[in-house]
């Protein structure tokens, strides 16, 4: 089975602009006023704000060894993560299911590869990419995007000496990761992980 080019959506923020992080409200239950499900674009806001945050971002135990992270309240329901990357770490190849979701470099310097292609969600170990799929981003401090259903990629802190730090946020709460190994053009399914895997 091979898989082809497709669009990708993109959004980028060239610095750092200045906001507050978001809080859950206290006490509110309008039974009146349904949340919407918070969008691509929601969740860019969410952690474009919250990167901006130093406090916050300043307050990440940072670990030389192996990435550290803290659960933050995310909008509508999404489920977001403050990351700490050590120099030389790395996710892996992944993707997050049926879930939307953006990251922001937060310090540092982070780059993602990802494949413009939309894979099979199932029924499948190995497939061959074709020519065209591989997309490369530099993110740093203050950038980052925004993805939709089923994005593959990885995320890496190439620096030798700098930790990275970032914000991510899904929608809906992540229910599982399936994580890819990748030799030249062959993609491999190697594990599906659910939430109890790393909550």
């Amino acid at each position: 089975m091979s898989v082809s080019p497709s669009a990708s959506p993109t959004v980028s923020s060239p610095g750092s602009v200045p906001g507050s992080t978001p809080r859950p409200a206290s006490g509110s239950s309008s039974a009146s006023s349904a949340v919407a499900a918070p969008t691509q674009a929601d969740l860019f806001d969410f952690v474009r704000r919250t990167a901006a945050d130093t406090e916050l971002i300043a307050s990440l135990p940072l670990d030389p060894e192996g990435r550290t992270w803290v659960r933050l309240d995310g909008p509508g329901g999404s489920e977001a993560w403050l990351i700490g990357w050590p120099p030389g770490t790395g996710t892996g190849w992944h993707d997050h299911a049926d879930s939307v979701g953006a990251f922001l470099t937060a310090s540092g310097e982070l780059k993602e590869n990802s494949l413009a292609a939309r894979l099979p969600t199932d029924g499948w170990k190995t497939l061959e990419l074709t020519d065209g799929v591989d997309r490369e981003r530099r993110l740093r401090s203050g950038q980052g995007r925004a993805f939709g259903r089923h994005h593959v990629h990885e995320v890496l802190n190439e620096s030798p000496d700098r930790h990275a730090i970032s914000v991510h946020a899904y929608y809906p709460p992540l229910p599982q990761i399936r994580r890819f190994s990748r030799s030249g053009s062959i993609l491999r399914l190697e594990q599906v992980e659910r939430p109890e895997d790393w909550q």
